[in-house]
C-alpha cells in the first residue's frame, strides 16, 4: 500500500512509528521550509511489518502541466522500519513510479542522510546514489577523553584560548535570541553567501516554537566586555544532533569562539547520550576552508550521497534540449 500524507497528526504518528528520523524527515521542517510553491508531502509505502516514509517538496516545472520533487535543504532521504539488505524493493517501486506518473513527476532529487540507516537498500536500483561530498561527525558514542584527543593540535590550542576568553550560555530570552540572529546575518554578509542562507527574525522563532524536535542556541558571551559575540544553532532529534546555523562577529574571529560551541555541544551530547554529532561538510559540499574548519574536530568522516531519479525520461529530455551540457540535476533547472 503507497499512501500520500500531508498533515501534520499522520505526519507525526508515521514518524513515531519508524522511530529513526532526523528533524529534517519532520511536518514542522518542511512548513518552515518550504516555499509558497512548494507542497510538502510525505510517501508511505507499508507491506505487511515493513514501513518505507520518504518526505518532498512537490513543485510545478515552470510554464508546463508537469511536476518534480526535491527535498528540504539538509539531510533527508527515506526513513524506515523493518527493512535489511536483503529487503526487495521491486513492489516499492513499482507502486512508487505509477504515483508519480500518475501526478505528472518527471524526476526526484533528495539528498540522503548517512545517519539513517538502510537508505541504500530501499532505492537500491531506483535511479542513481551519487557520492556528492563528505559529512564531518564527531562519534558521542566515545568517551569524552577520546572524541577530543581526535582533534588537530591547533584545534586544542584554539578551544582553550577561547574558553579562557569566553563564557558559554543557552539562549533563552528574545533579546539573546535577536542577537544570534543579528551575528548570523551579519556573516553570512560577510561571505557573501547565496541567499537561501539568509532568513528573516521569523524563521528562527518559528523553528524554536517546532515540537518535532529540540532546539538549542548556545552564545559566546566575552568575559570582559559582557559581549555576546558568536553563537550557533543545533538541533536534536532522536540520537543525532545537528550543526545547524552559526555566526562570529568580525572583530572576535581572532578569539575563533564558535570552536568552544562546538566543544561544549560535544560535551552536552556525549553526556545526554547522543550518538552523532553532524558539522556538515564545506560550502556547496567542497572540501575547502569550512571542510577544513570542521574536519579538525574528528576524523570520522561520512560519506553525502543524493538520489536523483528520471522518472518520465521523455519528458525530461525534451524540457532538457539545450541544458544537456549541464551536470546539475535535474538538468532542466540548470
Amino acid at each position: 500500500m503507497l499512501e500520500i500524507i500531508t498533515s501534520k497528526n499522520e505526519w507525526d504518528a508515521t514518524l513515531k512509528e519508524i522511530g529513526s528520523y532526523d528533524f529534517y524527515h519532520t511536518f514542522d521542517y518542511h512548513q518552515i521550509s518550504k516555499s509558497e510553491e512548494e507542497q510538502p508531502l510525505l510517501i508511505v509505502y507499508k507491506k505487511e511489518a515493513e514501513i518505507i516514509a520518504v518526505p518532498f517538496l512537490l513543485r510545478e516545472i515552470p510554464n508546463t502541466e508537469f511536476f518534480d520533487l526535491t527535498s528540504v535543504y539538509g539531510y533527508t532521504g527515506p526513513i524506515s522500519k523493518n527493512i535489511t539488505e536483503n529487503f526487495d524493493n521491486n513492489h516499492f517501486y513499482d507502486l512508487l513510479n505509477d504515483y508519480l506518473m500518475k501526478i505528472k513527476v518527471v524526476s526526484v532529487f533528495s539528498r540522503m542522510n548517512p545517519y539513517i540507516e538502510c537508505q541504500d537498500y530501499v532505492l537500491n536500483g531506483i535511479g542513481e546514489l551519487d557520492v556528492i561530498g563528505s559529512l564531518v561527525n564527531i562519534d558521542l558514542k566515545l568517551p569524552l577523553e577520546a572524541s577530543r584527543a581526535a582533534y588537530r593540535k591547533d584545534t586544542k590550542s584554539r578551544v582553550n584560548k577561547a574558553r579562557r576568553a569566553c563564557s558559554i550560555k543557552l539562549a533563552e530570552t528574545q533579546e539573546e535570541i535577536n542577537s544570534f540572529v543579528e551575528i548570523y546575518l551579519e556573516t553570512m554578509q560577510k561571505l557573501e553567501a547565496n541567499d537561501s542562507y539568509f532568513f528573516d527574525n521569523q524563521y528562527f522563532f518559528n523553528f524554536l516554537k517546532c515540537d518535532g524536535f529540540e532546539t538549542d542556541i548556545l552564545l559566546a558571551v566575552h568575559n570582559e566586555t559582557g559581549e555576546i559575540i558568536a553563537g550557533s544553532m543545533f538541533v536534536k532529534t532522536n540520537n543525532i544532533i545537528q550543526y545547524h546555523l552559526s555566526g562570529t562577529k568580525s572583530d572576535f574571529m581572532n578569539i575563533a569562539p564558535s570552536r568552544i560551541l562546538l566543544d561544549e555541544m560535544r560535551i552536552k551530547g556525549t553526556e545526554s547520550g547522543f550518538d552523532y554529532f553532524n558539522l556538515g561538510g564545506g560550502y556547496q559540499s567542497k572540501e575547502d576552508a569550512l571542510f577544513s574548519f570542521k574536519s579538525s574536530f574528528s576524523k570520522d568522516i561520512k560519506q553525502w550521497k543524493a538520489w536523483k531519479y528520471v522518472v518520465n525520461d521523455k519528458v525530461y529530455k525534451e524540457l532538457s534540449v539545450n541544458k544537456e551540457s549541464s551536470s546539475f540535476f535535474p538538468t532542466y533547472r540548470a
